[in-house]
This record gives C-alpha cells, structure tokens and sequence, in this order.
C-alpha cells in the first residue's frame, strides 16, 4: 500500500495518491517559455487542522499554476499507527484532487516521522522547492 523508506536520520511513508491524477498529460504552455515551462516545486506542510487548510487554499490561489507540483508533507510522531496513517493519507488524496481541479498541478505526497521542523526544513533540502508554505499554528500576531 505504501513505501516506506527508513535511513539514519528519519523515516517516511509515500502516498499513494488517485491513480487518475498522475496519468494527466503534461500541459502544453505555448506562451511560456524557459524556467516558467518547466514548473516549480511548492512545498505545502498539512495537518488536520483549519489552518492548514487555509495555508493550501492561499498556495493554490496565489502560487500555483499549471506545471508545477504540490509537495504536500505531513509530520507525525509515530508512523505506525494506522489510524493516523489512513486519516492523513485521505486528507492529502482529497487536498490533491481539489489542487488539479483548481489549478491543473500534479501533487506528490509524503508522511514524515520525527520532529515536525526538522521533518519540513530536511524536505525543503531534498526538494529545493520555490516556496514553502505552512499555517500559523492558530497563533495571532501577539502569541506569535
């Protein structure tokens, strides 16, 4: 169902997202060309709570557009437990889905196990990614 992939300094499972999703042609940009053409990485941490969902609704509105890809990565403490697994592995399937319909962007997907800030900063080096986008945590502009 997924890989997972364990090394010294951390553990990971892909997710497998729809099937449909990734067999999409690529789009044809005519009027772009260059470094535009070839579509950016955009780095999405995600979590279950509202926030999140509000930090990917700013990415695909005013980030994403057609050839990127949407890294969604999400961090738990433990990455065997099952329930935690499914639940996630649903939000990011139903968060890809809701990227290609807005903004025509393949995603890619990945649970993280570890330190939730070291897992995010460790991916943005594997992935070198455009930008990086996470929510607030809840937190105003005083408690922050």
């Amino acid at each position: 169902m997924e890989t997972i992939v364990e090394n010294e300094e951390h553990k990971w499972k892909e997710v497998n997202l729809p099937a449909h999703l990734k067999q999409q042609p690529e789009p044809e940009l005519e009027r772009e060309t260059g470094e535009r053409r070839r579509g950016r990485d955009i780095l999405v941490s995600v979590d279950h709570g509202p926030q999140s969902k509000h930090a990917f609704d700013w990415a695909i509105a005013h980030l994403c557009r057609m050839a990127d890809t949407l890294h969604l990565v999400h961090v738990v403490t433990n990455s065997d437990d099952e329930v935690l697994f499914g639940a996630t592995q649903a939000l990011m399937e139903r968060l890809a889905i809701e990227a290609y319909e807005v903004a025509m962007v393949k995603t890619e997907a990945r649970i993280m196990e570890g330190d939730v800030g070291k897992a995010i900063c460790r991916e943005a080096v594997r992935i070198k990614p455009a930008a990086l986008v996470m929510g607030t945590r809840g937190r105003g502009i005083i408690k922050r």
